[in-house]
């Protein structure tokens, strides 16, 4: 490791594993004139030699209060990063092509806010903050997903120029946050279903087997199968029921790799097996994903979801 790296590694550390809360030091926070701030040290050197040449007590009052007001403002510039809380958040997974949100607190335990507070994790994309006294704040922080697999923080520049905008004090922070992008799904039809007993008895009517319960009657439903009875007990108030049954035949979903097209990319054949896990838990159905290197088994639901998309995002060829 060079001696840039080691001291950036100093500098900029979280100072802890990366999740618990960081109080901002002095030694965290540089500052330097703005552009504004040159623009006004200037100023002041042409309205003291003016003073000078042309012996003005007042031009040089002028200009000594003119320079403990920026002197006063760099203190004030300082002391709106000192002393502020941040805390490592959670961030939600997302497709590959969409914003990853980083969460990210800030807590302010003075008796005076915190204003014009501004984070930056990607260019061009900057976060602002403002904090009353004793108060904190949730922000997200932007960042674009354009790969599949984690998606580690990079260093968030926290910055501010209040009160005066003369000076720029900022702060890098990197806390040991990541997010998981999925592959961006592509549309394909879903591969057809294998029919697979539940168990039990079938009976007459599509191998329906018991009584679930009732459920409002979309277009596509046959009439055979409205509840009149309980329907007409609404007189006409409400949509018509249909009646639901469970057991019998359900159709099995295998969203095998095999499936897709060999001659495509691994990274388009994963993003069609992410749209069928998509499409199959939409449509309520049970499915298994096969891949070369891993085989989750038959299952449906928020979690089995999830686990079949993780599955696709960290998967290696």
């Amino acid at each position: 490791m060079g001696v840039v790296a080691r001291l950036k590694q100093q500098l900029f550390r979280w100072r802890s594993d990366g999740t618990a809360p960081l109080r901002l030091g002095q030694r965290r926070i540089f500052i330097i004139p703005s552009r504004g701030g040159l623009l006004y040290a200037l100023a002041l050197v042409v309205m003291l030699l003016g003073a000078i040449n042309y012996n003005l007590a007042l031009g040089h009052a002028l200009v000594f209060l003119l320079a403990g007001l920026g002197i006063v403002g760099m203190i004030h510039t300082f002391r709106n990063l000192h002393g502020l809380i941040v805390t490592p958040g959670r961030s939600s997974p997302v497709f590959a092509g969409e914003t990853a949100h980083f969460e990210l607190r800030l807590d302010n335990d003075r008796t005076s806010p915190r204003l014009a507070l501004e984070l930056e994790a990607e260019q061009g994309k900057p976060v602002f903050a403002a904090l009353d006294r004793h108060k904190g704040a949730r922000l997200n922080i932007p960042l674009a997903a354009t790969q599949r697999g984690w998606l580690d923080l990079p260093r968030v520049r926290l910055s501010t120029r209040y009160p005066l905008g003369l000076f720029t004090a900022w702060a890098y922070l990197q806390p040991a946050m990541r997010c998981l992008v999925y592959p961006q799904p592509i549309a394909a039809p879903l591969p057809p279903p294998l029919p697979t007993p539940a168990g039990g008895e079938r009976t007459g009517d599509g191998g329906q087997e018991d009584f679930a319960g009732f459920r409002d009657r979309q277009p596509a439903d046959s009439p055979r199968h409205v509840a009149w009875k309980a329907s007409a007990r609404h007189a006409g108030e409400g949509p018509l029921l249909i009646k639901q049954f469970a057991g019998g035949a359900q159709l099995e979903l295998i969203l095998d790799w095999q499936l897709t097209e060999p001659g495509l990319s691994a990274e388009t054949r994963l993003g069609i097996l992410t749209g069928w896990v998509l499409a199959a838990e939409a449509a309520d159905a049970d499915y298994a994903l096969w891949l070369p290197s891993r085989e989750i088994p038959t299952g449906r639901g928020e979690h089995h979801r999830q686990s079949c998309l993780e599955a696709l995002a960290l998967y290696q060829p």
